[in-house]
């Protein structure tokens, strides 16, 4: 027989036990499989030291001291999250500041890195943003007063200048497509104010959505991080930046394991439009759009759910001086496809303006090929317009009840005048339209490809639908300023 000895017993009761049992055996002829035991530097062998890395990039690690006046506000700011969408715990942004409130002057403290020797910081928006000084401490203890180059609030990130008489330490922004799940990084930053602080994990996750800005493609990590990483680099074994810590996930603002940062290709190309522009520009298309699920490809005639759906096209948009429409479907981008709600709008923002952008669309049960002139992307968007309503009409085949859309039903539901459609007064409980999810107060203001602009439209579009044969239909539901799509079926 074999005796396995554990590695974590002593050796001398190891021996102990390999007599005894040998005694007990009656002295038989007995083979043993000795593993050896670890002690001393030898039981942690295999795990990766950082010490050099930290060694060589914490000099290029800066400590961020804003001050706001009275009366100002320095932004704490968390991701917005659907109204529909539970939230047990919070997104959080790590960034100290303990007199947020109160009226005088408020400090917070974060973090944030040099990227060239001449004095370039980049740290986290939200840790600038609404302060009147912005002060960096460096490794060293000096200290310089920062000027704020440029500030991106759709990426959370800020690009920040000192003056300093020599070439100061820095690190370079590295490759973070190359990152893995599971691979090993270190969270630099400081964390409650206490100065440099070095922490180990790995990435657990890629491309995280946490709905804290159009542009989301979060690395997920489990470093610890807390209040005051905000801005921080996050390096990969080497030393080299692959990202900015940005957020937390915990329900009391320490760390729980559960962190996030920019990844390094998405701060590259803010930074360099920060440092060369003041801000960044990108290209705009003017849409609302809403991701696909099985149901509404059904309803498209489609067998999988790639792509996006325009939910909305507005007006005065360069998406509404080409013939894209509300109800296309985007199947791909400048010859790129469409797998995630998030790639088109990366992929327009990434669009010079000025650029003709060719969009594949499914339309009325087939693809073709639109161009669209890319704009700049303004500092708001312009509402949709549509058209005028109707009389009412009641429709039990869909389990719904719609009434024209009155003066007196537009002040009711703070519907504007340049709104156009009929609102659901009324969901059979059970019935079509309350299974595929439409409520009371909504206006329907398409049905499948028709617009709707009177009950009599969405008799008339209904109809059509029954005669084709369809199971179901897309229908566009608008409520609070939103629209959205959903499949509604027309047969039991």
């Amino acid at each position: 027989m074999h005796a396995i000895i554990d590695p974590r017993i002593p050796v001398k009761r190891t021996a102990l036990a390999v007599a005894l049992s040998t005694a007990l055996l009656g002295g038989g002829a007995m083979t043993l499989a000795v593993t050896p035991a670890l002690a001393g530097p030898a039981a942690v062998q295999g795990l990766p030291s950082f010490a050099d890395v930290a060694e060589r990039v914490v000099p290029a690690v800066v400590n961020v001291t804003v001050v706001a006046e009275s009366g100002r506000r320095l932004q704490q700011a968390l991701p917005q999250w659907p109204e529909q969408m539970p939230v047990p715990e919070f997104f959080r942004r790590f960034f100290e500041s303990p007199g947020l409130a109160q009226p005088r002057r408020v400090r917070g403290q974060g973090s944030g890195f040099l990227i060239d020797p001449e004095g370039h910081i980049v740290t986290n928006n939200h840790v600038v943003d609404g302060a009147t000084e912005v002060t960096v401490v460096l490794n060293d203890g000096s200290s310089h007063e920062a000027r704020v180059v440029g500030r991106d609030d759709k990426t959370d990130l800020a690009l920040l200048k000192i003056e300093a008489d020599g070439p100061l330490p820095h690190v370079e922004l590295g490759d973070s497509a190359q990152a893995r799940v599971g691979d090993w990084v270190l969270a630099v930053g400081n964390p409650f104010g206490l100065g440099g602080s070095v922490n180990a994990g790995i990435i657990s996750a890629r491309g995280r959505d946490i709905h804290s800005g159009p542009y989301d493609d979060y690395l997920q990590i489990d470093a610890a991080i807390n209040r005051g990483n905000s801005g921080g680099p996050l390096f990969d074994a080497s030393g080299r930046v692959i990202g900015v810590n940005t957020a937390i996930y915990s329900p009391s603002g320490g760390n729980v394991g559960i962190g996030f940062a920019i990844p390094a290709e998405m701060v590259r190309q803010v930074v360099e439009d920060l440092r060369d522009k003041g801000h960044v520009e990108r290209g705009w298309l003017g849409v609302r759009i809403q991701a696909v699920t099985p149901e509404l490809a059904a309803a498209l005639g489609r067998e999988d759910d790639h792509g996006v759906l325009v939910a909305e096209v507005l007006e005065g948009t360069p998406a509404a001086a080409s013939a894209l429409r509300a109800g296309d479907l985007i199947l791909s981008a400048g010859g790129a496809p469409i797998e995630d709600y998030r790639d088109l709008p990366k992929r327009v923002a990434a669009t010079p303006a000025g650029t003709t952008l060719e969009l594949e669309v499914w339309r009325d049960g087939r693809s073709q090929t639109l161009g669209v002139e890319i704009g700049r992307m303004p500092a708001s968007s312009p509402q949709a317009v549509t058209a005028t309503p109707g009389a009412p009409l009641e429709l039990e085949h869909l389990g719904l009840r719609v009434r024209a859309l009155t003066p007196e039903l537009r002040a009711e539901l703070g519907i504007g005048p340049e709104r156009a459609g009929v609102v659901v007064s009324e969901v059979v409980r059970g019935g079509p339209a309350a299974r595929a999810g439409v409520r009371p107060g909504a206006l329907i203001s398409m049905f499948g490809n028709a617009p709707v602009d009177s009950p009599a439209a969405l008799r008339a579009a209904l109809e059509a639908a029954l005669e084709a044969g369809r199971d179901s239909v897309v229908v566009r539901l608008e409520r609070d300023g939103a629209a959205l799509f959903v499949a509604l079926p027309v047969t039991d």
